[in-house]
This record gives C-alpha cells, structure tokens and sequence, in this order.
C-alpha cells in the first residue's frame, strides 16, 4: 500500500488526507520539522513548493529514500529544474490528483535491436592506467561525434568522476539510480533527474556520479547495476561506464553463503557490455598486471569487441622500441595484435586536474585529446575504425630520404 507524508499547514492538511483515505492510500501528517525522521516509512512526500523547505539537502535525502516529492503551491521554475521536480500542483488539489501525479508509467523496455544504443566500458588493471581521465574524454569525443552519450561512474573501489569534474559528490548518481531500478521505476525522465549536465566543448554531457565512500559499495549489486545500465540504453546512446580493475572472483569462492560480492559492480558491467575499452599503463608493471587479468577480462566479456589502449607511452619505461616491445608481449603472451598507444601529456592532464574539466577543454591540442579522438572515431558507427597511434608513430616531421631533399646521388 502506498503512504504518502504529508506536510502541508491545517487544515489543508487534514483534508487531504482524508482524501487520500478514501482513494485507499495511507496518508500521514506531519510537522515539516519531522519529515526527514519519517521518509523511510513513505513512497510519497507533499510539500509546500517554498524555496526554504526545497533544499539540497532534503531533496538528497528524499532521493536516498527513494520517496517522490510532490510540491503543492506556487513555485519558481528555475528551483524545481534545478533539483529535477515536475511541476507543482495547486494548493487545491484534491487527493486524486496527487494519485495522477504519483502514478508512474512502467519504464520502458530496451529495443528488440539495440544496435545503435551501446553500453561501453572503461577497465584496466590495478595501479592508476588513467581509466578515469580515458572514460571522461572518450565520453566527450563521442558527444562531438553526435552521439547522446551519459558517463557513469560504477567504481566501487576508488571513484572519482565527480572529483574530476568538479561536480559534488553528495549527489545522488548511479546509487539512487540503482535503487530506482531495483524498484522498477527507473525511466527516462528519472536518469535526467539524477544526473548532473556537465558542459564541455563538445557539448552538455549527462553524468551520473558514483558513490562518494567505498564503504557504500553494497549499494552497486549486480542486479541493481545490469538493471540501471538496461534503462540506460533507451537514455542515451552511448553509455561509457567507468568501472575498478577488480575482475577476480575471490569473494565467490571464500564464502558459502549467498550475498553482495565485492565487485560485483564490475564484473556485472563488463557481462552487460557493448564494447570493452581496456587501459593498460606503458610499463613493466602494467603489462604484466593486464596480461594476469586478461583471461578473465575476455571470459567476463564474452562476444563483446575489446579495444586495448597503452597510456601514458613514453621511453623512460622501457628503453627503446617502447611500442614494438609492447606489441611483441602482447602478441607472445595473449595473442594480441591489435594495440593502439596513448601518449603520455603530463601538460594536457595536469590542466584538467587543475581546472577540473576535460583534456580537451584545456588543452585542445593536447597529443593525448587527439588519441582518444581517434579512437572515439573507430568506436562511432558508420566511421572506419582507426588505431590510436601505429608502432612507428607519426610521420610528421619525419626526415625524407636524400634523394627526395635533392641531395645528389652517390
């Protein structure tokens, strides 16, 4: 049975509830002061639509609750878009329209083809590869293609989307975006509303946020997640999903009994995966830690086509032929050949922490930003696919022979 809280002064209070007896809902009148006390025991809170009582902080804890707001009254627009609230009803309204209002339509089902609606997700091993900083520029590069792209950020390990953009990370994000789900009223209309709208050159990019204490990690179960990324498909069209680099199974094997898996948020978002981008750091360390995890890393995403990025390329490392030692491990170890390289920009990534804005809103040149171009071109459907960079890097600037400069022959 519904129950629905009630804040409104007497005797209009009273009188609603009434109303919302007789329409078979449970209604509970209550000081404005005590509301927050009793949302847990609510589906539904009325409220007058006043700028003091519509704070952060009590929209926040009604989104934690899972509990709709339904303002009543005069309002000002601008407040309610900016906390994602639909328009208020009249402070006459009758208990049946707050049941027209409360009645949400069931959200709607993926397409039978869902070719052009693709989740993509961003892994990489233990050890900063820079995930993060690849899954916030990739995310943009798609926006310039014309793609409705959203970024979330699912790790439950270390997240740090919001602090990358400079966003709060008190926001509700894909925790509140799982609860929805896992309720079976997550819709369209309800991503927007718990998103925040970022703008970047490219454009505005939608980005649910993730959890702003790893502590809270039982909140991104598997079930909740795969159900979140499911109604994100009708949302955007492309989904890039920033994930940890935990891919083992160990708390399934440890425990006989049944419950909430460490990082069941990853592996449940690489089983639900379109594309796999996998980030690997240019380094001894890093390749080694990607090769342990690689074959894990193609049984969690079966059919799902993997794009492997070497980041932060640079000879330090590795001496000489840096991209041909690489290619050549890979290829020996996991039989991969197809690599692409993102060069190390320490310019072009330093502003963006700096600034707290994207790569390419920075440093527009940036060699990195025009990597992950590239590579958002391969992944853009219709577009040829491109390597990020080839083993003998680029040719500008690249000395002719002398023949060509009109020195004279031998």
């Amino acid at each position: 049975m519904t129950t629905v809280l009630i804040g409104l002064p007497e005797p209009r209070a009273g009188v609603l509830a009434a109303e919302l007896e007789l329409e078979g809902v449970t209604a509970v009148v209550a000081p404005l002061d005590a509301l927050v006390a009793r949302l847990a025991d609510a589906d539904a809170v009325v409220v007058p639509a006043r700028r003091e009582l519509l704070t952060p902080a009590f929209i926040l804890a009604c989104d934690r609750a899972s509990v709709r707001v339904v303002p009543v009254g005069d309002h000002d627009s601008r407040m309610l878009a900016r906390h994602g609230l639909a328009a208020t009803l009249t402070e006459g309204a009758t208990g049946w329209e707050v049941l027209e209002v409360l009645r949400e339509p069931d959200p709607p089902s993926p397409p039978a083809s869902a070719e052009d609606h693709r989740i993509i997700v961003v892994w990489g091993p233990h050890g900063a590869p820079g995930r993060s900083t690849v899954a916030i520029q990739l995310a943009v590069e798609l926006t310039r293609r014309g793609r409705r792209t959203a970024l979330v950020d699912a790790d439950t390990v270390a997240p740090s989307i919001a602090l990358l953009l400079g966003l709060s990370d008190d926001s509700p994000g894909i925790a509140a975006a799982c609860r929805r789900a896992e309720m079976g009223a997550l819709d369209e209309a309800e991503l927007r509303r718990l998103s925040a709208t970022v703008s970047t050159s490219a454009g505005a990019l939608a980005v649910l946020s993730g959890i702003n204490r790893p502590s809270r990690w039982p909140e991104l179960s598997a079930e909740r997640l795969r159900a979140a990324l499911r109604a994100s498909r009708s949302w955007v069209e492309d989904c890039v999903v920033d994930v940890s680099g935990a891919v083992d199974a160990d708390d399934e094997v440890t425990f006989d009994i049944t419950g909430p898996r460490r990082h069941a948020a990853t592996t449940s978002a690489l089983a639900e995966a379109d594309a796999v981008i996998a980030v690997v750091t240019a380094d001894p360390v890093g390749i080694s830690r990607f090769l342990r995890d690689h074959s894990e890393l193609r049984r969690l995403t079966g059919n799902a086509p993997l794009t492997i990025l070497i980041n932060k390329v640079r000879p330090g490392p590795l001496g000489f032929d840096v991209r041909g030692q690489i290619r050549r491990t890979l290829e020996r170890f996991a039989g991969v050949t197809d690599v692409s390289f993102l060069p190390l920009d320490h310019r072009a990534t330093d502003a963006a922490l700096l600034h707290a804005r994207p790569p390419s809103d920075v440093s527009p040149r940036s060699a990195f930003v025009a990597a992950v171009r590239r590579v958002a071109l391969g992944l853009t459907p219709g577009a040829e696919p491109t390597t990020a960079g080839s083993s003998r890097g680029s040719s500008r600037g690249a000395r002719r022979p002398r023949r060509e400069r009109g020195a004279p022959e031998a």
